[in-house]
């Protein structure tokens, strides 16, 4: 695996996901990818702890956290290469600073702070938590969504992220994220791209293997 917790240099715009579990995160970001017939970068901690749930019938611990950095950023990297002006991420660095921060008594890995705080974005999507709780084998404090919520809406006013808060429906976050992400694509120039047509792509979400309907969004 790629050593680096550093972004590559890449002229695109980069959208990060970023909230609580259970928050839409994951099928908005298949949809916003879908939209700008780009490719959108999934959370590598999924895979990594449900593997490790899977095998040993653990879940997350505290080093668990740096493997998890690594993995995030390789895929990061990677997909950027292959985007098409616009990069949605599931989450990123400071989104795993967070849960660090939240789950482990307020230690975080120096190098993962170091980087959480250096990579940069053109703009977060802050899911709220006026959605339904789903449970499964990784998710738990179901209990304690709004004071996550808190945790890292308060994260991106500390290090002056450039956010828009979505609520409601998914049909209405589609449409309020696609609106921002429409006028920072106005103001950017030479960004780069990569395919005019899908095939490339649809071997990317196939592999995602996601149910939605995208006429929802519509």
């Amino acid at each position: 695996m790629e050593k680096t917790l550093k972004q590559d240099n890449v002229n695109i715009i980069k959208v990060v996901l970023f909230g609580p579990e259970s928050t839409g995160k994951t099928t908005l970001s298949i949809h916003l990818a879908r939209h700008y017939n780009t490719v959108w970068a999934p959370e590598y901690a999924r895979e990594y702890l449900q593997n490790k749930w899977n095998n040993e019938r653990k879940t997350c611990e505290n080093s668990d956290l740096v493997p998890i950095a690594y993995g995030q950023m390789k895929l990061e990297n990677e997909l950027a290469k292959k985007a098409d002006k616009v990069l949605i991420c599931d989450t990123d660095l400071l989104e795993t600073k967070v849960y660090s921060e939240e789950y482990y008594g307020g230690l975080v890995n120096e190098d993962l702070a170091k980087a959480a705080k250096e990579n940069n974005y053109d703009l977060y999507l802050l899911t709220y938590i006026d959605t339904p709780w789903e449970a499964d084998d990784l998710r738990d404090r179901p209990e304690q969504r709004l004071e996550m919520f808190k945790a890292f809406e308060n994260a991106l006013i500390k290090y002056n992220r450039p956010y828009i808060l979505l609520k409601g429906d998914k049909k209405t976050r589609f449409k309020t994220a696609v609106s921002k992400i429409d006028k920072i694509l106005k103001s950017k120039e030479n960004l780069q791209r990569f395919s005019d047509n899908l095939s490339d792509l649809d071997l990317h979400f196939l592999h995602q293997q996601n149910n939605d309907n995208p006429n929802q969004y519509l």
